[in-house]
């Protein structure tokens, strides 16, 4: 086995995740080759990277917050090429219609060596075990107290804040003052 590739495999799809996540989508197409495709279920197909990249710019902008975590790689490699299937566990926070999804899947990706010598997605998909949608207005005690874009939970609903994601908050330090000992 090949530990090396199997190790930039794994590291290219965590990157891949990250991007995603936080929406880098410059660093989110480098993880792919300009023809790569993408298969999600039966329903979603994409023939380039540019068309993949424009659905999910679109569908998983700043007003979607989404987690995802992919483990338990079966990698193969073989030279210049490798497969994987990668065990998805994902949650989608959409607070604009009160919705949040929680999914299981099986990623199967195909990856290839490229001339700079880094290993990038050709073909990505997976194929759902589950899909769970829950109405957040069934849960009145959840309340989204912070986000990376600035959308936070308020007595009447979701509101936006400005917010630079690139930007860390100052910490506000809450604890009480260390209190004098009593004379005894």
């Amino acid at each position: 086995m090949d530990r090396d590739a199997v190790s930039a495999i794994s590291r290219l799809k965590f990157r891949y995740l990250r991007t995603l996540d936080t929406k880098s989508w410059d660093e989110f197409a480098d993880t792919m080759i300009p023809d790569a495709t993408a298969t999600y279920s039966e329903y979603l197909s994409f023939e380039s990277r540019d068309a993949f990249l424009a659905f999910m710019r679109n569908t998983l902008g700043p007003h979607v917050i989404t987690e995802h975590r992919c483990d338990h790689p079966e990698i193969d490699v073989d030279g210049d090429t490798a497969t994987g299937t990668w065990y998805l566990a994902d949650t989608v926070l959409i607070p604009a219609h009160n919705m949040l999804l929680r999914g299981a899947a099986f990623y199967t990706d195909r990856y290839v060596r490229c001339t700079d010598g880094r290993w990038r997605i050709a073909h990505t998909g997976y194929e759902r075990t589950y899909e769970v949608v829950l109405s957040l207005s069934d849960l009145p005690s959840l309340r989204l107290t912070s986000s990376r874009w600035g959308l936070i939970a308020q007595e009447d609903g979701i509101a936006s804040v400005q917010r630079d994601p690139g930007i860390a908050e100052p910490r506000r330090e809450s604890a009480p003052e260390a209190a004098e000992p009593e004379a005894g």
